[in-house]
């Protein structure tokens, strides 16, 4: 395994392992606009979400690697602390992308790629009607990382209103998660989507602590079939659950009838039909299989 020491590598070199390996990043599509009123338009993936009270968005423009020049969306919420920040759905992330062209400062990245400008209620710049979520923000610190090439720049942005389009809501009024399509980017020229099919939930205990994986019986923490995360699923519960007597299956059924000579063979039976059981997401059941071995 390579080791690389972060102050000996050039800034281009570093970015390369960082944006590939930290990732999937979300998109800050920033919409802004400087004191002579000329908007810009500029997509930026150092961004993420650090509060909801007060709600604030945090992006980074950073300088350039090549010639550590600074960009025109840093410029302008220098010049006027305000921001959109449309999300990036799949279906605009090519015209997002041509977006991010170092167009001259007199160009407007709305023409270029194609997006319609939408008045904002709150804020100077203007929203991205395609957009399927605009935030309007107040930037109320830019806090510079450094002065070379590559340095980031943090955008701290209060977000004061929220647009959000009825297509992807439920019937409660909340975001449906996938419905959304959102996109994020990876390294050089990758993106990912966020489709229904690559989607899963992690249930965690809120008010309850998992055991743990040390908490696991022997048999099961040490098994040579069961993964990492089969094994974090089991130990997410707040106790071992009980043998249930009731519960049986056919494939059960079959394990113990066909591996009742040999006990270590039939061990790694169970740990297979549980695996697939977890894979499945059916904690419950994966847990009866496992403690049959002691009924």
């Amino acid at each position: 395994m390579p080791i690389l020491d972060s102050q000996q590598l050039k800034p281009a070199e570093l970015q390369h392992y960082l944006q590939h390996c930290i990732a999937p990043r979300p998109i800050c599509f920033a919409s802004t606009i400087s004191k002579s009123g000329q908007v810009n338009l500029s997509p930026f993936s150092f961004f993420n979400l650090f509060s909801s009270n007060p709600p604030v968005v945090v992006f980074s423009p950073a300088r350039r690697v090549r010639d550590n020049t600074t960009k025109h969306t840093l410029q302008n919420v220098e010049e006027v602390p305000e921001v959109v920040i449309n999300i990036v759905t799949y279906d605009m992330v090519q015209q997002t992308s041509l977006a991010s062209c170092e167009f001259p400062k007199d160009v407007n990245e709305f023409t270029k790629a194609g997006f319609t400008m939408e008045p904002a209620t709150l804020v100077a710049p203007p929203m991205v009607r395609e957009s399927k979520v605009k935030l309007e923000c107040r930037v109320t610190e830019i806090k510079a990382l450094g002065t070379e090439g590559g340095a980031g720049n943090l955008v701290f942005a209060e977000i004061l209103r929220l647009h959000i389009s009825d297509d992807i809501l439920d019937a409660e009024g909340k975001i449906d998660q996938r419905k959304l399509d959102l996109v994020a980017r990876l390294g050089g020229d990758w993106y990912c989507r966020v489709t229904p099919e690559s989607l899963f939930k992690v249930p965690k205990p809120n008010t309850q602590l998992g055991i743990g994986i040390d908490a696991l019986p022997d048999a099961i923490r040490n098994s040579k079939i069961l993964t990492g995360n089969d094994l974090g699923m089991l130990a997410n519960v707040n106790v071992i659950p009980n043998v249930d007597p009731a519960f049986t299956d056919d494939r059960l059924k079959q394990i113990f009838q066909y591996y009742s000579v040999s006990p270590d063979e039939m061990e790694r039976e169970l740990h297979r039909y549980a695996h697939e059981l977890l894979e499945q997401r059916n904690e419950a059941s994966a847990w009866q299989v496992l403690l049959s071995l002691n009924t």
